[in-house]
This record gives C-alpha cells, structure tokens and sequence, in this order.
C-alpha cells in the first residue's frame, strides 16, 4: 500500500464532528451540502443534515457524496465520487451523489477546463476516503477492543476476523467521528481497486433521458422576471443610443434600459472576455414577450475606436489593446499570409537549421489554415440571478464559478461572503462557458429592477456574442538528408489574434535543427478556449505534414513517426520537450496493432494521426470510403494513454464524443466574418455534423499502466483532424491543407 499524509492549513480539508443523527461527517476540499433525491432507491437516513463541504454516512451506512466540479457531460459528477468511494471502501450502490454549490473557502480548483479535475484532485479525493474509512476502523477497534491492524473493510462492512464480529459503517458513524483525524493513511494498489476501473453509469443518467431540471434553462423561482439583452450587431461597434417607446408598450414589459457589464476601472480576470461591455435590457414576464420588445427597439450602434485595458492571468496582469474596425475573413487571410511572410518571434531554436536546410537533400513545405469556430452548444447562454440588500444568489451553467463570484462582487461592490453561486449541469461549453460575463450582466438586471431575473439569450444572441476559436496559419518546412533522415525541421504559427504554436511539442526534441516561431495579428473578434486550444489547430496540422514528409522519405507513415520517438528516447535533443516519447509512441503501437495496420491494407483507404496534450496521448486509425460521390468516415480505431481510467464505459463515450466532434469540426466547421458580423449565427448556417455522418464504427483501447489519471476530455480531439485528413489523402489523391476539408472538395 502507498502512505499518504494528511496536510492541515488554512483550508484544512480534513475535519470530523458527530452528527445528530448518529452519522459520520468528513469535510474536505470536494464535497459540500446533499439534498436527497438523486437516489430514490436508496434508504434515506432518519435525519439529514445540509453542511456544506462533507462526505456524510448515515446511520443506515448510505453515503452521500458531493461532486466539486461543475459538469457538462465529461462524467466527472460519476468519476470523482467513484475515487473516493474505493478508498472508503463502500458498496456503490449505497453511495449518494450530487452536485456541490461553489465554495472558494473549502473547495479548491472547482473549475471545469483543461482536462484536469481528476488528474488535479486525484490524490485528494483518494486521502479523503481512506481517512474516512481509517476512522471508522480505530472506532471498531477500540468498541470491540481489538487492535486496530486486524479491522478489515469491504463494501461498507467492518470485520474481525479473529473474534467473527461485523457491523456495518453506520453503525460506527457516530463513534468514528470522535476519533481524531489520523495524520497519514494508506491508500490502496491499483490493483486492489475494486470500483475504480469498473464501468458505472451516470448518476445523472436517469434524470437526463426523464426530462428532470437539470440545466441553467430549468431554473424557475417565485416572483422570477426573464430578461434577454441587446447587443451590438458586429465586432468593432458599441452602443451609441436607443429608443424604447413603443418596446415598453409591449404586454408583459417591466422594464428596458441600458447598463455597462464592468465598472471603468475594473481590471478584467482571463475569463472576463467581453466583446460588448455596454448592452440594452429588456425585462418582462416571459421570454417570448421580451424576445418580442426586443424587436421593437430602435437602437443606433456606432463603430469604436482603438482601446486598452488591463486583464489579469495566470501569468500576471498585461495591457490589451483592441484595435478599431468591421473585420472580415477574407481580410483575415490577407493579414495572415503578410505576418507569416515577415520573421517571427523565435520561440525555440535548436542546432542550426538554416545550415542543414541549405545541405538537405529534399525539402518539403506546406502551409495549412483553419477558420473560426464557435461553440454552438445545444443550451444557449443563460443565468439567474437575485440581488437582495443582504444577499447575491446567482444560479447557472459555468465552467468557472470562482470568477463568476469575484466578477460580481468587483461589479456590485458587494463582499463575496454575500454571494451565493449555484451550479447548474451544463448544455454543452467545452471553453465557452468559461467566460461568465452573462453570469454578471444577469445581476446587474437583477439589481436594477429589483427581482430576481432569469436572463436568456436567443440562439442567434449565443453565437454573436461568441468566444470563438481563432482562425489560424501555419507553414512547416522540413529537411531530409541523402537517407530519407529528417534532419531539419520548422514551424512557423501564428492567427488571429493568437498563434496555436507549441515549440516544445514533438517533434522537437526529435530533430537536432529545430527552430519555432510565433506572430499574431490584432483583431477585435473575442476569442477563448475552444476545445484543446490551439491544439485543435497545430496538432492537426503537425500531424498531416508527418504523412506528408514520411511519404517524400518513403516511409510507412507509423513507422517514420516511430523511429523519430526512439531518437527522442535514446538521444532527445534539448531539455525542454514536454513529452514523454515512450508513452507517446506506446499509444501508436497500440493503435497500430489493434487497427491491423500494415495488415490486408491494400482495399482500405486509411490514415493515421498522434497526438499529446493536456498530459495525456492520443492516436487514431481511420479508415474512409467513397458513397455517392463523396467520402464518409467508415471506421475509426483509438488508442488512449491517459493514466489509469477511472470510469472505463465514460471514458470509451468521451473519446467516441471527442471522434465524432472532431470529424465534424474538420469537414464542416467554420465562422466567417463580413464587416465584424459573424455569417453564421444558428444551425441553419452552422454546418455540423449530421447522425448519418459518424463513423458506423468506433473502437477505443487504452493503455494499461497504473500512472494518476490525467486529461482525457481533450486530448483525443485534435489528432482525429489529421487521421480524416490523411485518410481523404489516400481516397482522393488530393492533400488537405484548409479547413473545413468539405471546402477543398467542392
């Protein structure tokens, strides 16, 4: 067994006292108040008691187990629960979960993003229960006066063997939680898990297919009024003025004014990202009357010049200029192929590439692009809100609460300990719902009319007001020797506004001339985390260039890939490369033995893509063929390295989810812009990806190692990009360079 220590500070996530009811509390930095209901089946203890931050054992040994995290589909409301619950050693089907409100005193790191809940809290969450289950066994020690080292656990059950005596958890509840917190535990062996690694269902499963009110858009409370907002019809405009006479005449109008979503001295945190700052609102009784009024406003917008303002970030506070003007795509273009023809920024520069480019004997050179995405998730932007003289409840879907709270607070000027954030499950975000501006403009309405108010976007409203994915450029060269040896490589990103470049990413480290640079274009359009971010870009575009240069090295494009991971393994290049190429070219040979690459391939047309981030590997195998005169997707095979998997049938779902997004994303998806408007603002213009389109097939492996979990939600995104695009290669004759792929086709 491994030994772990019990850490006690300032949010000391250890504590015990006796319930009332004769039951167990253990609080920690996870769990946090339980309302019965989730689990009818379940016998429900005589009393419950609301505490926030508590894993909690009734008197009849059921469990209750609170989920930190906010969820949107990636199963982390069933998977962290399930970390806990091995090491309490308790029967699954006792355990109660349900989703905890935000609380930055107790809880750490309760953010939704960047594939990182498990890895972030696995420790945590397995200390939690062993303490837990520890307790209970010196209280079964000293009643039945026994040493403690003899008490076994099995599905909530207390044992001693020697003398036969058993009891269950609850019966020791009470007595466990005046035992004193022990100060280091044993956790388990993998190999002795007995609920991590064996696939549960959702615990919101039957009330997501039952229609219960999961969902920021369910939210309904007495004297609740529903307001939606106007906004600026481009990027690069702003309010100038507005007439509401004839709107405010409409039936069931309270109210219509306008309001500034941040005060002018308010230093904006990364996730306030706010194209529009000043909006109109429109508040009445429902949202088809205010939908409605909406129309009837007479509002003149007006183009804004050049700003600044201050935002704060992970890596400190940075000035951010935002430039004037009605930006278009097809001026996006322009700039790029300009900034990309200019030098860029040097990021990483191994060995001396300009030399070996000058003695290679082939050079290979391709640039790829990718437009702007959005989000397009299924439930459009929503919040609640009621702001009181005592009090500030805000309830909704957000990746990131912690900021929803301190936005709030820095916009009302009210402390943080009067503001309540509720956790809504999500419909859909991945990134989107990350930046929380509607969580604030909900109660800055709330505030001004003085009612509680559910604010609510048109899906037309959600997509304007985007945080979109950037549109990207990026040129590859490579150098190959006299052998067909790699000896030079270069990449060169940037987009609007950001680059997607990754310079410590394979195959840096794999290559002894190495340089990588960066530029950015200035631009107005709001954009943020979109799945993988930047990833979603380079990893696709990395990925077909290596089929590209394995083909000119007459290569099997696995194999090339492989032989450059043993360089890197043998002999790495730099000290800065942060991958592993063990774990990386592991998933590669897994995929490649359970595609039977290599292997009566000669009727397939077939490609292959690698990728890592966020902490994990991903390879994909998919295989293409021609129907009607056009390509569909026939079969994908996947191979994961993302530690040990927790949920096995959650983590096939999410990497099946991650497959079918990403060959939509590739064939279809794109925002473009004319005149600072996004073309495309609801799924009659939003290309997706259609049920007729997904693979009939797709088989997922994972590699099996005892390694802490780490992301799983966006690192097999990006490479299914590149394995469509190599496929197409091999079914078209034609490489793809631009997304979507669909476009090159027509």
């Amino acid at each position: 067994m491994t030994t772990a220590k019990i850490q006690f500070g300032r949010r000391s996530f250890i504590k015990s006292t006796v319930l009332a009811g004769g039951g167990l509390m253990l609080g920690f930095n996870l769990l946090a108040s339980c309302k019965p209901g989730s689990a009818n089946e379940l016998e429900i203890p005589d009393e419950w008691f609301e505490i926030n931050a508590y894993l909690k054992i009734g008197e009849n040994g059921v469990v209750s187990i609170m989920s930190k995290n906010p969820e949107f589909g990636q199963g982390v409301m069933t998977s962290m629960p399930m970390v806990i619950a091995e090491e309490l050693d308790v029967d699954w089907k006792n355990v109660m979960v349900e989703q905890a409100p935000f609380d930055a005193a107790r809880f750490e790191r309760q953010f939704t993003g960047g594939s990182q809940a498990l890895r972030s809290s696995w420790q945590m969450l397995r200390t939690t229960g062993a303490a837990a289950r520890q307790m209970l066994r010196e209280a079964a020690a000293k009643a039945w006066d026994v040493p403690v080292a003899e008490i076994t656990t099995a599905a909530g059950m207390l044992q001693h063997t020697g003398s036969g005596k058993k009891a269950g958890y609850g019966e020791f509840a009470s007595a466990a939680a005046q035992i004193p917190v022990p100060t280091e535990v044993e956790l388990k062996e993998p190999k002795d898990f007995t609920i991590v690694g064996k696939s549960k269902k959702n615990v919101n499963g039957k009330d997501i297919v039952t229609g219960k009110p999961l969902f920021g858009l369910d939210v309904e409370k007495e004297g609740m009024l529903i307001a939606t907002v106007a906004i600026p019809p481009a990027f690069g405009m702003k309010l100038k003025s507005f007439d509401a006479t004839e709107a405010k005449t409409m039936p069931g109008i309270k109210d219509i004014f306008s309001f500034k979503s941040y005060n002018d001295d308010y230093e904006q945190n990364m996730f306030d990202t706010n194209a529009f700052t000043e909006l109109v609102a429109i508040v009445g009784n429902s949202t088809w009357e205010v939908m409605n009024a909406k129309l009837m406003l007479n509002v003149e917008w007006e183009p804004f010049s050049d700003y600044q303002y201050t935002a704060g970030g992970f890596r400190g506070s940075q000035e951010v200029t935002v430039p004037a003007g009605l930006e278009s795509t097809a001026d996006h273009m322009v700039k790029m192929k300009e900034a990309a023809a200019k030098p860029g920024n040097i990021v990483r520069k191994d060995g001396n590439p300009d030399e070996a480019f000058k003695n290679a004997a082939k050079v290979i050179e391709s640039t790829y692009t990718a437009p702007f995405l959005g989000h397009f998730m299924m439930e459009p932007i929503n919040f609640y809100a009621d702001v009181t003289e005592d009090m500030v409840t805000v309830i909704g879907p957000s990746q990131a609460p912690e900021f929803v709270e301190g936005t709030i607070s820095a916009r009302l000027g009210i402390p943080r300990e009067k503001i309540d954030v509720q956790i809504t499950r999500m419909g859909g975000g991945f990134g989107r719902r990350a930046y929380n501006h509607y969580a604030t403009e909900a109660a800055v309405i709330s505030q001004q009319v003085k009612a509680p108010v559910k604010l609510v976007y048109s899906r037309e409203d959600t997509t304007r007001f985007g945080v979109f994915r950037p549109a990207y450029y990026v040129t590859f060269r490579a150098g190959l020797d006299a052998n067909n040896n790699m000896i030079a490589f270069h990449v060169k990103a940037g987009g609007v506004p950001e680059s997607p470049l990754h310079a410590n990413r394979f195959p840096a480290g794999a290559v002894d001339n190495y340089l990588a640079e960066a530029w950015t274009v200035d631009s107005n359009i709001t954009i943020g985390a979109f799945r993988a971010p930047g990833s979603n870009f380079i990893g696709p575009a990395e990925q077909l260039f290596l089929d590209e240069v394995a083909e000119a090295a007459g290569k099997d494009p696995i194999q090339f890939r492989l032989d450059l991971f043993k360089k890197a393994q043998e002999n790495p290049v730099g000290e800065r490369n942060d991958y592993d190429a063990a774990r990386y070219a592991g998933v590669l040979e897994l995929v490649r033995e359970k595609s039977g690459w290599g292997q009566n391939d000669s009727g397939r047309k077939r490609g292959v893509a690698a990728y890592f981030c966020h902490n994990s590997y991903a390879a994909h195998v998919v295989d293409v063929v021609m129907e009607n005169g056009k390509p569909r997707v026939e079969n994908v095979v996947s191979a994961m390295d993302c530690g040990i998997v927790v949920n096995p049938d959650a983590a096939v779902n999410m990497v099946e989810g991650a497959v079918v997004d990403g060959i939509g994303c590739a064939m279809y998806g794109e925002i473009t812009f004319t005149d600072g408007a996004p073309d495309m603002d609801n799924f009659d213009s939003y290309r997706m990806i259609r049920y007729n389109e997904a693979p009939k097939k797709i088989d997922v492996h994972f590699v099996q190692n005892e390694i802490a979990p780490t992301g799983l939600g966006e690192p097999p995104f990006p490479p299914i990009f590149a394995a469509l695009g190599n496929a197409l290669y091999k079914l078209t004759g034609d490489r793809y360079y631009h997304q979507p792929f669909n476009k090159e086709d027509s």
